[in-house]
């Protein structure tokens, strides 16, 4: 039998495992053995016998534990939900517990009076992007969705990673096993050269880790963390101690759709869609069920928007590139798609846009200011489309300078002059702080009508 791994932990509170009914579960391990190191409430796998100062929370999940392992966050938030039943009924199926962290009636709702904080790849502008520590970081930060990208490794399974190659965040160039995974394919219609993900299994790219994409940003944190599951990135949500919503993006599905094959002639769109109801996520935007699970569904390819169209009611953001690019599945021009009669055809189906920032305010190459804002947005609001325009980014180099370096001074203008309805930002904390010192949240009055829906809600949820 290998050793055991004790947790002593209760839920996932922002971005760390805390303690609060300080029970023990064990955890069969084959490997070496090891201990949690505990610092005040805060949790982090360790080889046994050393125990170090504080460290970040943000290193409490997906890291190498010393043995050359790593825990997946499945099994600890599998865990959490075990030991969070067990005190009121041993004997109980892990999600029959009503005050379990999946119980959205107890949670702080999403806010949905002011523009949408979106984590951009989670926040990564401080830890390498699309990690569960990025999601748990923004996550604490005040994000109101956070933001991935979805691909498919070669067996099929449903991952979160930006690029369709590993070249860019991961260490695969320094796995000499993988050196002969390195290959040439036609990417939206250029040929690309790297290791693709479509040639590793889900096994092979956990071996990898990712790191910082900016070499500017941060380099503390390269080499620590794995690339996680969609799935995975749905728990980090889900297990939030406050309502927190999804933003995935149904990324590149032409190549995908070209590289894997599912069992049923199924598509990447089918397979995307599935992993969302299994986890349920429905409804209209809006409605009690969205409030519940709030989610936004995002692509490039307005024919996979247009696929899915039928096999959810969630809502969709049809995304906007630069000028110059087409679109990767029909092939339309920027103008194209920014038509009023386009606009008018893809509304049936979105209730969005997500436009490349400068696409709705061009800068000036010449001298770095911004010149006269388009009407896209104005045009999409007539239609009663929703705009959210991306990336936004704290770095001078990203900033125009008619905002004299100060990355507030871009969310307000943005926010107040331009009227977007949400930010994709790679610094989630800062949009967070600015919209709290702006329109901080508002804390409705509730009348007695609403108290007793409250106070029933909570009855029947115990079981009254």
């Amino acid at each position: 039998m290998g050793g055991r791994l004790w947790l002593t932990a209760e839920r996932l509170d922002g971005c760390c495992i805390t303690t609060r009914k300080s029970q023990r579960l064990a955890l069969e391990r084959g490997d070496a053995d090891t201990e949690l190191a505990s610092h005040g409430r805060s949790l982090s796998l360790l080889p046994r016998g050393r125990w170090p100062g504080p460290r970040p929370a943000t290193e409490c999940f997906g890291r190498d534990d010393g043995t050359g392992h790593d825990v997946s966050l499945i099994v600890l938030v599998l865990l959490l939900i075990g030991v969070s039943n067990s005190k009121a009924n041993p004997a109980a199926p892990p999600h029959s517990h009503s005050h379990s962290q999946l119980d959205v009636n107890h949670k702080k709702p999403i806010q949905t009076f002011r523009p949408y904080n979106i984590a951009h790849r989670g926040s990564n502008g401080e830890l390498p992007e699309e990690t569960a520590a990025a999601y748990l970081r923004a996550i604490e930060e005040g994000a109101d969705f956070i933001e991935t990208d979805i691909l498919a490794s070669k067996d099929g399974h449903l991952i979160c990673f930006h690029d369709v190659t590993l070249d860019a965040t991961t260490n695969v160039a320094y796995h000499t096993e993988f050196a002969d995974r390195k290959r040439t394919y036609e990417v939206q219609g250029e040929n690309v050269t790297g290791w693709f993900i479509v040639d590793f299994t889900l096994k092979e790219l956990k071996s990898l880790r990712v790191k910082q994409r900016l070499s500017f940003r941060d380099q503390r944190y390269n080499g620590k963390y794995q690339i996680i599951t969609f799935e995975e990135y749905i728990l980090i949500a889900l297990y939030a101690d406050r309502i927190v919503g999804i933003y995935p993006e149904i990324k590149n599905p032409i190549f995908i759709n070209q590289h894997v094959k599912w069992s049923g002639g199924k598509k990447f769109e089918d397979k995307f869609v599935e992993m969302l109801l299994k986890y349920g996520y429905k409804g209209e935007y809006m409605s009690e069920d969205w409030l519940k699970q709030p989610l936004f569904i995002q692509s490039f390819a307005p024919t996979s928007l247009i696929y899915i169209s039928n096999m959810t009611n969630s809502p969709k953001l049809f995304l906007i590139d630069d000028t110059t690019i087409p679109t990767q599945d029909t092939n339309q021009s920027y103008y194209e798609i920014t038509s009023n009669s386009y606009l008018e055809f893809i509304r049936n189906y979105v209730i969005g846009i997500g436009p490349w920032k400068d696409t709705i305010v061009p800068p000036n190459p010449k001298d770095n200011c911004l010149a006269q804002p388009t009407d896209l947005v104005a045009r999409a609001h007539s239609l009663n489309l929703q705009v959210h325009p991306y990336t936004f980014r704290n770095e001078n180099q990203y900033l125009h300078f008619d905002f004299h370096q100060d990355p507030y001074a871009e969310y307000e203008y943005w926010l107040n002059e331009i009227s977007v309805d949400g930010l994709f930002t790679d610094f989630t904390g800062s949009l967070h702080k600015y919209q709290e010192w702006t329109t901080p949240y508002q804390k409705k009055e509730k009348n007695p009508e609403a108290l007793l829906r409250e106070i029933a809600n909570m009855l029947k949820n115990d079981g009254y």
